[in-house]
């Protein structure tokens, strides 16, 4: 089932062309990722799909049932209510029909509605049918779904009772993507949901996303995500766009593949047409061969010429070099407290960096990963312990906040004014480099996107030489052109790097060392972020079965006692056991004695007896009761 298609779409501001006879198709379960430039378009498609912006031409349906769920980038939940209360929101339908549920509850069980067999029958079949709707549709697990969704988006040690007025912007975004996922719509239409998620949550978020039962259209930066989740993938590119089946790194390869075989088919015709036009030129005039030229002209004119393939769009040239190389110590830590007074946000954090060395810096939200990096360039988040510079160490420091830029400067004078003794066409050449050319470098600071200030940070850091990179989340903002390029340079780069990022595709390449920043400290482990993961689990395992084999040493050590301690837990199991088989049999029985009564009740005999219909329906309520007690202990038996 097709849930959205778009045919020729066109839209334009002012003169300016946006998207040019797009055409897309999105279809039950399928996982569409839209890629492109910063400025490409992606996001104003998003937005003229789901109503929120005009459009000049073409098609865009979507069928009358099909619900359509929306999250724009950084869209925070504004709300006044509790955190449980914004959820449970969601969910009104159920608490509606549990409400008319208790209300035929209550009617049942009136006198008066006995004396009217057709309108007991009725109200009893009514009654029937909603509980199966409400079963069906998931109205006894609703509750649990939002316990699930909050715990997966970090918020498993809140108060739910917190008013959402009071939380971060980040937090805002989380709980705005968890209302959404928790509507459930057939259409997902997501912008960006990686934003402000550690690698945990999005480590979660993937697994809730592979399995989701609806269909997803993504916008997103971060490449390991999508490979992770998408099978599909449009570019917008020079306005148009393309489509690509599979995952990210397969659009990579196979775009890779059209344009190589684009330009052969391409350079083929090219010769062709010479050879044409060469043969036309020469015998067109020749009366033995006028004949043979003006059917090869003709051969020409009819010829459906191709236009040669397009290239990438222009991309940044970034390379970063040192004036001179460090020692083979280039930072060591010993012990460091780090945070602000009052207030540590880690402690005993101990490691050192080499020469050459790429580590990245991993762990969640909130455990002190910028702020250690700010203690190491500035000093100002030490708090105690020490922190040793190797020789001729100097950092170059790329500040996710981009704090060392100016908005009242323009793009020139912010790169030059650092950087005086240098020529302004060398300034204006390496700007360039970055992407800023023209009247581009005539913008102001303030007027700047997220990725434009992203690389006009990265231009100063390239003109700096430091030969220690420390970068706190250098990917944000920049589009996946940008990103990559980013990564080419880095890789190539004589110095030492340290860095945070959330971005597992860019830790992947960039990393020769990954350290996890924990509530106990620091903990190393040498390669990639995948290998990072699978020795976090090798370890795991490990633990688990040293545990195993502790438990079972000290039992084999523990003589007599152990032996009588193993005896009391195997008669304590059996006893739990025998009790799991008497409350099963017990809810089976009761069960069995609901549906007796209630085939009962819709006897004549037996519903034009008020005082059998009072007691019956009492013996009901008391039985449902109890089955519920006798279910709660039986799942407390089972956890244990």
């Amino acid at each position: 089932m097709i849930v959205l298609q778009v045919n020729g779409l066109t839209k334009s501001f002012g003169a300016d062309t946006i998207l040019s006879n797009i055409k897309l198709e999105v279809q039950s379960r399928d996982r569409v990722a839209l890629v492109g430039r910063n400025g490409a378009g992606k996001s104003t498609l998003l937005k003229t799909i789901t109503g929120q912006l005009s459009y000049d031409s073409g098609d865009i349906i979507k069928p009358k049932d099909v619900a359509v769920g929306y999250m724009a980038q950084d869209t925070g939940l504004e709300s006044g209510l509790s955190i449980w209360d914004e959820m449970l929101s969601v969910f009104e339908r159920f608490q509606k029909m549990e409400s008319e549920l208790r209300q035929y509850e209550q009617k049942m069980g009136n006198p008066k509605v006995y004396e009217n067999q057709v309108e007991y029958e009725r109200i009893l079949k009514e009654y029937d049918e909603l509980q199966v709707a409400f079963k069906d549709q998931g109205g006894y697990k609703y509750e649990a779904d939002i316990r699930t969704v909050l715990h997966g988006l970090n918020f498993k040690d809140f108060d739910y009772s917190t008013k959402i007025s009071t939380l971060s912007g980040g937090q805002k975004t989380r709980l705005a993507l968890g209302k959404l996922l928790l509507t459930k719509p057939e259409l997902l239409i997501l912008d960006e949901p990686t934003n402000h998620l550690d690698i945990e949550t999005l480590t979660w978020l993937e697994g809730y996303l592979q399995n989701y039962s609806g269909a997803l259209l993504i916008v997103s930066h971060d490449r390991y995500f999508l490979d992770k989740i998408v099978t599909k993938v449009y570019e917008i590119s020079r306005h148009r766009a393309e489509r690509f089946e599979g995952n990210y790194s397969y659009y990579l390869d196979e775009k890779e593949q059209r344009y190589e075989q684009q330009l052969k088919e391409f350079e083929k015709q090219q010769k062709e047409i010479a050879k044409l036009e060469d043969f036309v030129a020469k015998n067109l005039v020749r009366a033995s061969t006028t004949k043979r030229a003006q059917s090869r002209r003709k051969q020409l004119e009819r010829m459906d010429r191709l236009d040669k393939p397009k290239g990438d769009e222009k991309s940044a040239n970034i390379t970063f070099g040192i004036d001179k190389q460090t020692g083979n110590d280039v930072l060591t830590l010993r012990e460091l407290s780090i945070g602000y007074p009052n207030n540590v946000i880690n402690d005993h954090l101990t490691f050192d960096l080499k020469r050459q060395e790429s580590v990245a810096l991993v762990g969640p939200n909130g455990i002190g990963k910028s702020t250690l990096l700010k203690a190491i360039v500035s000093g100002e988040t030490l708090l105690d312990g020490d922190i040793h510079y190797g020789s001729n160490v100097q950092i170059g420091f790329y500040d996710q906040e981009q704090t060392n830029l100016h908005s009242n400067k323009t793009v020139l004078k912010e790169l030059w004014d650092d950087f005086p003794l240098t020529d302004e066409k060398d300034i204006r050449a390496v700007l360039g480099r970055f992407l800023f050319t023209g009247d581009d470098v005539l913008k102001n600071v303030s007027d700047l996107s997220g990725g434009e200030k992203g690389r006009l940070a990265l231009s100063k850091l390239m003109m700096k030489k430091s030969n220690l990179l420390i970068l706190d989340e250098p990917t944000n903002h920049l589009d996946l052109d940008s990103k990559e390029i980013l990564e080419d340079a880095l890789i190539q780069f004589p110095g030492t790097i340290l860095f945070v990022s959330h971005d597992r595709y860019f830790i992947n390449r960039i990393a020769t060392r990954v350290i996890e920043l924990s509530t106990d400290g620091v903990t190393p482990y040498l390669g990639d972020y995948d290998y990072y993961v699978e020795k976090k689990q090798e370890l795991a395992e490990l633990a688990a079965l040293e545990q195993q084999n502790k438990e079972v040493t000290q039992s084999l050590s523990s003589g007599k006692s152990s032996f009588k301690q193993d005896k009391e837990t195997k008669r304590q199991e059996r006893q739990m056991l025998r009790r799991i088989e008497e409350i099963e049999k017990e809810v089976d029985d009761a069960e069995l004695r609901i549906a007796a009564i209630e085939e009962e009740l819709c006897i004549p005999d037996v519903f034009e007896d008020h005082e059998k219909v009072m007691k019956l329906n009492e013996e009901m309520d008391h039985l449902r009761y109890v089955t519920e007690t006798l279910m709660e202990e039986w799942e407390q038996l089972q956890e244990a």
